[in-house]
């Protein structure tokens, strides 16, 4: 892309009701613009993040062997009668009659949905076990909807729902969902902790939360320092060995770590006191096991292998994809403005022409812009005629991990400058080169599985 032909509506000054880091530099970086309280249109720079994280989250899933599909956001509130939770779920959903009167709802979330579809079509033990996904917009009617993405009314959320015959199939589930949520944040260049955490009106009482730490996070969490030690890596893991993904688990969560309404302190004070940390965390998502509460109350149930009806076990598993943007500036960003990390940023690198018009630095450009182009790497060409400071701050501003300057100067003795956004350090390289290396810093995110 090149920036004279791209919509990029940078803000030099901070939008006053911008509290939070997050949500100060989406606005000024020109990926979203407010259209109500707690609602916002995606502008093409956050469209492209958001779309690289919905890649990486179906790329997992499915890599778990669960199967993706997609619901409406608009339910009937029949279905939320018959499992009980209409009236119990508060203010916060939303609630629509449609012309011929019938009480309808905008989605907080798909439980009493994905039931439904599954008492319809399986009916057999045979069919089990089964996980359903998908991402989807949702709608929770906060109070005071704030920090931009990090807690609106509106969000985009991947959902899963496992189906199984026993109590110990649905944990294997459980236990699946964890380690692709883990491989998935790690991707995208965060640690997100597993801590145990309340069921909330999901319900259950088997749920880990995935937090990122950060000073502006809304839960006060409670851990052992060790486990910020801990890392999936690159690691292959069978998902149908229940050793493996039980293992896995048991290494994440054995160490202490609890949101605040989880806490408690006598355990807390086992841990040596130098490894005992209290802090701010941002909610990227949670998995859930609840047992038969819906599929008892809703019917769901299968012919066992001994031929009776049995109700199966389920659990809800979801990550905030949207809400993962405002995480993920929060905790790569500096005074200039957003770090994006490789796996998840709106394009691979920056080019900047420090003299438009001049033969051979348009030239150049334009020789490094199609040579990625063909190596399947997306640039971001500022072929503006602006000052160099200016490109300067606007890459800097919009965070692409990588940046390649061409001038008349370095041309003359053969070289561009290709820079680091994380670190600030330069390195003269051929232009040949700069695109070399850049191909080689995203091969392996280029080769990892997409959707």
């Amino acid at each position: 892309m090149r920036l004279s032909r791209y919509f990029l509506p940078v803000l030099k000054e901070t939008p006053s009701e911008a509290q939070i880091v997050s949500h100060r530099l989406m606005l000024r970086a020109g990926m979203i613009k407010q259209s109500s309280a707690g609602i916002y249109s995606w502008l093409p720079l956050g469209f492209k993040v958001l779309k690289k994280i919905e890649t990486i989250v179906h790329g997992e899933q499915m890599r778990a062997g669960h199967i993706p599909m997609l619901m409406p956001t608009l339910q009937s509130a029949d279905l939320w009668k018959e499992s009980g939770r209409y009236d119990d779920y508060g203010k916060e959903m939303l609630r629509i009659s449609d012309r011929h009167g019938r009480d309808m709802l905008y989605g907080p979330t798909n439980e009493e949905l994905i039931t439904d579809i599954f008492r319809s079509h399986v009916n057999s033990y045979k069919d089990l076990p089964l996980t359903l996904y998908h991402i989807q917009w949702k709608f929770r009617d906060e109070v005071r909807p704030r920090f931009g993405v990090m807690r609106g009314r509106e969000f985009y959320m991947k959902d899963g729902y496992n189906f199984d015959l026993s109590k110990e199939d649905a944990l294997h589930a459980y236990n699946r969902h964890l380690v692709s949520y883990l491989r998935s944040y790690e991707r995208m260049g965060l640690q997100a902790i597993p801590m145990r955490a309340d069921g909330g009106p999901i319900g259950g009482d088997y749920t880990h939360e995935f937090l990122v730490l950060a000073d502006t996070g809304e839960s006060e969490v409670f851990y052992d320092s060790d486990v910020t030690d801990l890392s999936f890596g690159d690691r292959e893991i069978d998902y149908d060995s229940v050793e493996q993904c039980q293992g896995v688990l048991e290494e994440f969560t054995t160490k202490y770590a609890r949101t605040d309404e989880t806490h408690e302190e006598a355990l807390f004070n086992e841990i040596p006191e130098e490894r005992r940390r209290t802090a701010r965390g941002i909610e990227v998502g949670q998995i859930f096991y609840f047992g038969t509460k819906y599929s008892d109350a809703m019917g769901a149930k299968v012919q066992g292998p001994d031929g009776k009806p049995t109700p199966v076990h389920m659990g809800s598993h979801g990550i905030g994809v949207s809400r993962l943007l405002g995480a993920i500036i929060e905790a790569s960003h500096d005074d200039k403005g957003i770090i994006w990390p490789e796996g998840v940023t709106p394009f691979h690198c920056g080019i900047v022409n420090l003299k438009q018009g001049d033969d051979e630095a348009d030239a150049a450009c334009n020789q490094i812009y199609a040579a990625m182009t063909a190596a399947g790497l997306e640039p971001l060409y500022d072929d503006r005629k602006e000052r160099a400071g200016g490109k300067f701050a606007t890459m800097d501003l919009i965070g692409l991990p990588w940046r390649i300057t061409v001038g008349p100067r370095g041309l003359k003795n053969g070289v561009v400058e290709l820079t680091s956004r994380r670190t600030g350090e330069s390195v003269e390289l051929s232009p040949e080169e700069a695109v070399k290396k850049v191909a080689e810093i995203y091969a392996p995110h280029m080769t990892s599985r997409g959707f």
